[in-house]
């Protein structure tokens, strides 16, 4: 993996990713934030060598250089999935080029459905702690202990501080910032009514199909992490519609500007 690593880190170097200090991923429905962006290089992921590429249809598959607020970032314009077919390695090798590129700091968001019947659709969730349900861990492979070390704690896997600035600037622009634990599944198929009970019983606030896995290797590599998660659909065993996925795409849409405004007033500060 180093090889592939010193490779792909080669080749956007070459095209101009200079010493981003932040490194954001954006999830699904949530690519508006490239808006506020000032541009200077973008690659689509198909061309960098060995990178995955995007499969599902709302994720872009754009790796973009540039600058918000001041500070120089690199943004996944989509993420990966185990349940596009992909390992957890593969889902998690952008972080680790994002981190030899120079980030510090990584962002993270997703869309996410509400365990927490007090959360409502359309509501941030601000991501204190995650449970993975994702079967394995991006850090089970022969040699990670070349990349890091092997036995990473996760008793703190969310930036205290970051966190702390993340509820001030909610409580300061009038956003509603829950704070809650995002269990992550493997999907792609969304939860049966058991499921919704189980989750809800182990202590999810939220169930989203990502995130953890970049979660874990952020902390393997030492990054400052944080994310947040758009409530796009609330998950009432009890009362249980079929999803939409339109549906689910426009809560995310309409959700997006606060999650914007989070980001970018917390850029300022870093």
């Amino acid at each position: 993996m180093i090889k592939y690593i010193n490779e792909t880190v080669e080749y956007l170097q070459e095209k101009g990713f200079e010493n981003p200090e932040i490194g954001i991923i954006l999830g699904t429905g949530l690519g508006q934030l490239i808006d506020h962006l000032d541009i200077i290089k973008e690659v689509s992921y198909n061309h960098i060598p060995n990178f995955p590429t995007a499969t599902v249809e709302f994720h872009k598959g754009r790796l973009i250089y540039g600058t918000l607020e001041g500070k120089k970032v690199v943004v996944m314009q989509g993420r990966f999935h185990v349940y596009e077919g992909y390992t957890l390695q593969d889902v998690t090798y952008p972080v680790r080029i994002m981190e030899k590129l120079g980030i510090k700091t990584l962002l993270v968001s997703n869309a996410a459905g509400a365990i927490n019947l007090d959360y409502k659709k359309g509501e941030l969730m601000l991501i204190e702690d995650h449970i993975n349900l994702q079967g394995s861990s991006p850090l089970a492979f022969k040699g990670v202990e070349e990349l890091g070390e092997r036995f990473v704690d996760m008793s703190e896997p969310y930036n205290v501080e970051v966190n702390s600035r993340f509820k001030s600037i909610a409580k300061d622009k009038g956003i509603t910032l829950h704070s809650g634990v995002y269990a992550s599944v493997v999907g792609p198929q969304l939860e049966t009514k058991a499921e919704y009970r189980m989750l809800r019983i182990i202590g999810s606030d939220a169930v989203g199909m990502s995130t953890v896995p970049e979660i874990i290797v952020a902390n393997h590599l030492k990054l400052n992490v944080a994310a947040v998660s758009v409530l796009t659909d609330e998950c009432d065993p009890d009362n249980l519609e079929p999803v939409s996925i339109p549906d689910i795409m426009a809560a995310a849409a309409e959700a997006e500007p606060n999650m914007i405004t989070l980001f970018r007033e917390l850029i300022k500060t870093l």
